[in-house]
């Protein structure tokens, strides 16, 4: 397959930029093989986290880079060297919404998140550390399609976290975003300025910097209706060969949440996904959202999710198999007993469905398998919540759950311990070079 980076290893090793910065340090570039990644020369599998405020708190301004750097260096010695992150918002204007904004308007850009965003790669570069880049987002929490659509007259955003709105007036308004073509082709500027970026830190061109494993086009990209069909296929195959137009070297992913983002078709997603410039596959696992999870009955509900989840992962990766690439669980999360937003309260049950998916994982590494990663959501590290009003507001650290969340459901903390205990001892099987002892 392509995506084979042309830097030769000792290029790697050290770079001299033309703009006279050195980088001392980067990680191996990620390709896809016979089915698989490769680090470099070696199979690559990995645990890694769901990351996805890591620029708004690298940003010089508003950020807090004390935190990011312990951050970093917390997950870097549980061997969490994957990174899923959020280029950053758009609009900003709406409630339950990502504040500041990375596009406040169509086209502007809010230059100290740049900064942030910059800042973080330069970081990770230093951990050998890897990042994957979501450039959109089907999902009001962070403005992503919907801010698109009442930037280029299509009316109020149908938020669904107010009363006037529901769940259906959302998905029928958003989808408009697939036909709307001043939108989307604002989006395939936004695309062009952050992939034709360089690093102003490292002096590295984007396309030319190992730390991007993949540009992801969106969170959770949806087809929301039959009708809608077709003008998602047409979109996503349009932003598909953009990127692969614009980076030869990196790879390219969709975001999906599998069958779940199609209407439950496997068909449709094996379909989009045979496409040869995706190069690998996505999949998320949510027993909650999913209604798997009783809150009322925890530990059998908890049985029921972990079999649901073995049978999802079981029928996404016969379709890796198929088309013979990678697939990772991008995103997955379990709530703390009686969802309590407590750092004191148990985290046994959520222990208990990560360890049945990293089970899983580390049968498919022993196998060379085509199930390669898992990106829990989400890593709070140090974040400072209030477990009594919950939902984020202005002024409250950025945690792993977006703002429409109380702040705390499904985060891993750097205080939950036996959880990044178990991270790290998985990590240790698949991906020891990447655990610092």
């Amino acid at each position: 397959m392509k995506k084979i980076f042309l830097l030769t290893l000792a290029s790697v090793i050290l770079i001299s930029c033309s703009s006279g910065k050195n980088v001392e340090k980067r990680p191996a570039p990620i390709s896809v093989k016979d089915g698989i990644f490769y680090k470099g020369s070696e199979p690559y599998y990995f645990i890694g986290a769901n990351y996805w405020y890591g620029p708004l708190i690298g940003a010089q301004n508003i950020g807090d880079r004390e935190r990011l750097i312990k951050e970093l260096d917390l997950m870097k010695s549980q061997g969490i060297d994957n990174l899923r992150i959020l280029v950053g918002a758009e609009g900003g204007t709406q409630d339950f919404q990502v504040k500041p904004a990375l596009q406040p308007q169509q086209g502007e850009y809010n230059q100290d998140l740049l900064d942030g965003l910059d800042f973080l790669l330069a970081e990770m570069a230093k951990r050998e550390m890897y990042a994957v880049l979501y450039l959109n987002n089907n999902w009001i929490w962070s403005g992503g399609m919907s801010a698109y659509l009442e930037w280029n007259g299509y009316g109020e955003v149908a938020n669904p976290f107010l009363d006037k709105y529901s769940w259906e007036d959302y998905f029928q308004y958003t989808q408009q975003f697939h036909t709307c073509t001043p939108c989307r082709e604002a989006f395939i500027d936004h695309v062009k300025f952050i992939v034709g970026r360089t690093n102003q830190y490292t002096g590295l061109k984007y396309t030319d910097d190992t730390t991007i494993m993949s540009w992801q086009v969106a969170n959770e990209p949806r087809i929301f209706t039959e009708e809608d069909r077709q003008p998602f296929r047409i979109w996503l195959k349009e932003v598909v060969d953009l990127l692969d137009n614009l980076d030869q070297n990196t790879l390219i992913s969709t975001g999906a949440e599998g069958k779940a983002s199609y209407l439950q078709d496997l068909n449709e997603y094996e379909s989009l996904h045979s496409n040869p410039k995706i190069d690998y596959l996505t999949a998320h696992m949510w027993p909650k959202n999913w209604g798997w999870y009783d809150i009322e009955n925890e530990k059998g509900s908890l049985k029921v999710s972990i079999d649901n989840a073995y049978n999802y992962i079981s029928e996404h990766v016969e379709v890796a198999q198929m088309l013979n690439k990678p697939i990772v669980l991008s995103e997955f999360g379990f709530p703390r007993e009686k969802e309590s937003l407590a750092l004191t309260a148990s985290v046994e049950n959520r222990n208990e469905f990560y360890e049945a998916l990293f089970l899983k994982l580390k049968e498919s590494h022993n196998e060379k398998g085509q199930l390669a990663g898992a990106n829990f959501w989400g890593f709070g590290g140090f974040a400072k919540t209030d477990q009594k009003r919950g939902k984020w507001e202005v002024g409250d650290d950025f945690s792993g759950d977006p703002p429409q969340e109380p702040q705390g459901l499904n985060t891993v903390f750097a205080q939950d311990e036996s959880t990044l205990k178990l991270i790290r001892d998985y990590n240790k099987m698949i991906n020891p070079e990447a655990v610092q002892d």
